[in-house]
C-alpha cells in the first residue's frame, strides 16, 4: 500500500493503534517527513533521575494525542516516526549511572575530585559521553542526508550535543533558541565535561553557533551570569523573572515574543528542556524549578517565529521523566508538545 493509499484509508480521528507508528500513524519511517531520534541517556543527572525512560514513555503517550493541528493543516499526513530506541545506549546509561551517583556523592561529602579513584570514574564517563555524542551525530547526519525533518527526544539535556555538531557540519551559521529553567552554561559541572548542566557551554564551542537566545531561565550561578554578560551579545537571555515582571507591569506576551523573535537569526535550532515549563506540567522532571512558562506561551512564541519567516533546522525535547507506575502526566504533556513542535519545525522548512 502506498502512502497515498494509507492517507485515504486512515481515520485521523479514530483510536490510536499501539501496533502502528508513533501517534498511531500508519506510515513507515521511510514514508515520514519527520524522524525523532530517541536518546535514553541520563548519566550525568545531578538530582532526580528517570529521563532515560522518557522516549519510551512519550511514545506510549503519543497514541492518546488527537492529530488535528490548529496551525498546520493536515499535519499528520506528513508523518512523524520514532527511530528505534537503542538498547545499547540505554544499557550504557544504566551501567554508568551508579558510577556517576557514587562520584557526585563523594564530592558532596568533600572528596577531592583529583584522587585516583574519582579521576578514573570521570575519565570513563567522559569516554562514554564522547561515544554517545559521536553516535548521535552520525545518526543525525544519516537522516539529514535523507532530507528528513529531524528531532531528538532525550534523555537528559546533554543528549543533543551530537545533533548540534551534525548541524554544524551541514550549516555555515545558525542560532540556538533554548527554552529552559537553567542556563546550562557551566564548565564541566561536578567534574563532568559533558554534563546536562554544560550543554550550552559545549554547544557554543561550535563556531557555527552564531547566537544563543535563552528564554525562561530562572536558575543559574554567578559564573553563568558573568558568561552571559561578557559574551558581547552572543548570548542573550530572557530571564523568567524579567518576563514575569514585564507582564505584571502591563506588558503583553505578544510584545515580549516580538522582542524575542527580533533577537533571533534566520536559521535556528530549538533546544527545549521541559523544565522550562511551570513544574505543575512536568513535576517528575530531573530538576524542577518554580515559575516558568505554560504550553500555549511556548507554542505562541514558536508560531511567531515561524510566521516571521525564520527556519528551524532541527529541534530537541529533553528531561521528560515518567513518574511512578501509572503516572503518565509528564509524558502526556511532552507527547502533545512534541507533535505541535515537530509540525511547526517542518512547516518552517516549507514542507
Amino acid at each position: 500500500m502506498t502512502k497515498e493509499d494509507k492517507i485515504k484509508s486512515f481515520d485521523s480521528g479514530g483510536v490510536g493503534q499501539f501496533n502502528a507508528g508513533m501517534y498511531g500513524l500508519p506510515f513507515t519511517p521511510e514514508e515520514c517527513d519527520t524522524v525523532i531520534i530517541p536518546v535514553p541517556w541520563e548519566v550525568t543527572v545531578s538530582y532526580g533521575g528517570g529521563t532515560a525512560k522518557g522516549p519510551e514513555a512519550v511514545l506510549k503517550a503519543s497514541y492518546q494525542v488527537d492529530l488535528y493541528d490548529p496551525f498546520v493543516k493536515d499535519a499528520w499526513k506528513r508523518g512523524i516516526a520514532l527511530d528505534e530506541i537503542s538498547e545499547e545506549i540505554k544499557n550504557k546509561s544504566d551501567k554508568l549511572r551508579p558510577l556517576s551517583e557514587d562520584y557526585i556523592d563523594a564530592l558532596a561529602k568533600g572528596a577531592d575530585e583529583h584522587n585516583s579513584e574519582l579521576s578514573k570514574i570521570a575519565a570513563q564517563i567522559k569516554k562514554e559521553c564522547l561515544w554517545l555524542n559521536e553516535k548521535v551525530k552520525q545518526r543525525c547526519l544519516h537522516f539529514l542526508n535523507e532530507g528528513k525533518t529531524l528531532g531528538l527526544l532525550g534523555g537528559d539535556h546533554s543528549t543533543p550535543l551530537g545533533m548540534i555538531q551534525a548541524l554544524s557540519e551541514k550549516n555555515e551559521s545558525f542560532g540556538i533558541l533554548q527554552i529552559d529553567a537553567h542556563a546550562d552554561l557551566r564548565d564541566a559541572y561536578e567534574g563532568f565535561e559533558f554534563s546536562h548542566a554544560s550543554i550550552m557551554f559545549n554547544a557554543l564551542k561550535q563556531k557555527q553557533v552564531s547566537k544563543l537566545v535563552q528564554v525562561g531561565i530562572r536558575d543559574y550561578c554567578e559564573d553563568e551570569l558573568n558568561l552571559i554578560q561578557n559574551s558581547q551579545g552572543r548570548i542573550q537571555t530572557f530571564f523568567d523573572r524579567d518576563l514575569q515582571y514585564q507582564m505584571f507591569r502591563g506588558d503583553s506576551w505578544e510584545r515580549i515574543c516580538n522582542r524575542i523573535v527580533s533577537a533571533l537569526p534566520q536559521n535556528l535550532y530549538l533546544s527545549f528542556d521541559i523544565d522550562g515549563l511551570d513544574p505543575k506540567l512536568c513535576p517528575n522532571t530531573g530538576t524542577p524549578v518554580a515559575g516558568g512558562l505554560n504550553t500555549e506561551q511556548v507554542l505562541f512564541l514558536l508560531e511567531k517565529i515561524v510566521r516571521s519567516g525564520r527556519r528551524f533546522l532541527a529541534f530537541d525535547l529533553n528531561e521528560v521523566a515518567p513518574g511512578a507506575e501509572g503516572d503518565e502526566w509528564d509524558a502526556n504533556v511532552a507527547a502533545r508538545l512534541l507533535y505541535r513542535i515537530a509540525n511547526l519545525v517542518a512547516y518552517s522548512q516549507k514542507k
